[in-house]
């Protein structure tokens, strides 16, 4: 076999792993997003470990000279982190705003008037079932 024959016969195996890897570091990626908008700091760090061997096995690929897969693998990582900041930072801009609209909102169910049926019984009033609070 030739070097040729051999290198073709290389990338035809290395360059799908190397796909399935950024595949697979993308996923990640996405999972540490979604970590740090929900604010889950051990999921976040959890799917960046993930992703760190799903990026060497998208490395795999370089090694027929096919780069793309490590540089997709990488920008979607930086990308989508950055992106997750952003999310969170924008999520906790408006909490203070929500909040001071939940204290509204106690407020106008704490004054709000209790209206009460007046009963119409003649008998002695129902104090419950225990006899010493019946007098």
């Amino acid at each position: 076999m030739t070097s040729s024959r051999v290198a073709n016969e290389l990338a035809s195996v290395l360059v799908p792993l190397g796909i399935v890897g950024a595949v697979l570091a993308g996923l990640c990626a996405l999972v540490a997003a979604i970590a740090i908008v929900r604010g889950a700091g051990g999921l976040a760090g959890g799917a960046v470990g993930i992703w760190i061997p799903a990026a060497v096995l998208s490395l795999t690929a370089s090694f027929a000279n096919q780069w793309t897969p490590l540089f997709v693998s990488v920008a979607l990582l930086v990308g989508l982190l950055v992106i997750g900041v952003v999310v969170r930072g924008i999520v906790n801009a408006g909490e203070p705003a929500r909040a001071a609209a939940r204290e509204r909102r106690a407020a106008v169910i704490a004054a709000a008037p209790v209206t009460t049926t007046a009963s119409t019984t003649t008998g002695s009033p129902a104090t419950g079932t225990i006899p010493a609070l019946a007098r």
